[in-house]
């Protein structure tokens, strides 16, 4: 099992208090007990627990394990929250078991929720991290404005994905380059409007079709992040 430490220093790990209670309290590891950390970083350590507090556990880095290369490319996906929190969560933790470096929660003219809650947010990226044995937590940023993401946006590859009726754009998996950083927007249930479309392909942004079929707002985050994974080979 594998555990985030919220801090390395001087070749020591230090784990919160919900990682800490669980170490100890739900697996009832010890001083001396062997036990696996990752900095959500890039690194993945071997260590073994030093100290048993109630409330934190520190245990001593003893070696590095070399993980794969990531995906060459930065990904960065910008979605709008579903209506269902749940639908959203489900898509958090999927993206991170296939591998995504950021997300932005869109707030944009159609979306149905407009507020989240990030720290809930946040554990449940750790979670998939965890579970999926990964070492890079995706940066989660807050809840952003349509507009804003949009102007703001510097990576080297810019997309926005949705259901055009009258025209047929390229496949995201056409166009998508790897070794580049990339962008991608998807929309809320409703889709974006015609002027949220408008001001992004303005701003350098390229339409995109993520296929025939109309996906839901979660689903479609999933399909684009595992397109970002599989344009290269490994």
């Amino acid at each position: 099992m594998l555990f985030f430490a919220y801090k390395i220093e001087n070749g020591m790990a230090f784990l919160d208090e919900e990682e800490s209670r669980h170490l100890l309290t739900v697996l009832r590891r010890k001083p001396g007990d062997a036990v696996q950390i990752t900095d959500g970083q890039g690194l993945i350590y071997e260590t073994e627990l030093a100290e048993a507090g109630k409330k934190l556990a520190v245990a001593k880095i003893l070696k590095k394990i070399p993980q794969p290369d990531e995906r060459p490319m930065r990904l960065h996906l910008a979605i709008a929250p579903t209506k269902n929190a749940d639908r959203f969560e489900w898509f958090l933790e999927k993206a991170v078991e296939i591998g995504v470096d950021e997300i932005t929660p869109l707030l944009c003219h159609r979306s149905e929720r407009k507020n989240l809650r990030h720290d809930r947010l946040e554990k449940i990226l750790v979670s998939a991290m965890k579970q999926s044995k990964r070492a890079v937590l995706p940066k989660l940023n807050d809840l952003s404005h349509f507009e804003k993401v949009v102007k703001n946006a510097t990576e080297t590859q810019k997309f926005i994905a949705w259901c055009s009726d009258d025209a047929t754009p390229p496949h995201l998996k056409t166009v998508l380059k790897p070794n580049l950083a990339a962008l991608i927007l998807i929309g809320p249930e409703g889709d974006f409007t015609s002027d949220e479309v408008f001001l992004a392909k303005n701003a350098g942004f390229q339409e995109v079709s993520l296929g025939a079929a109309r996906l839901r707002t979660e689903t479609a985050g999933v399909f684009a992040v595992a397109v970002g994974n599989l344009i290269y080979d490994f």
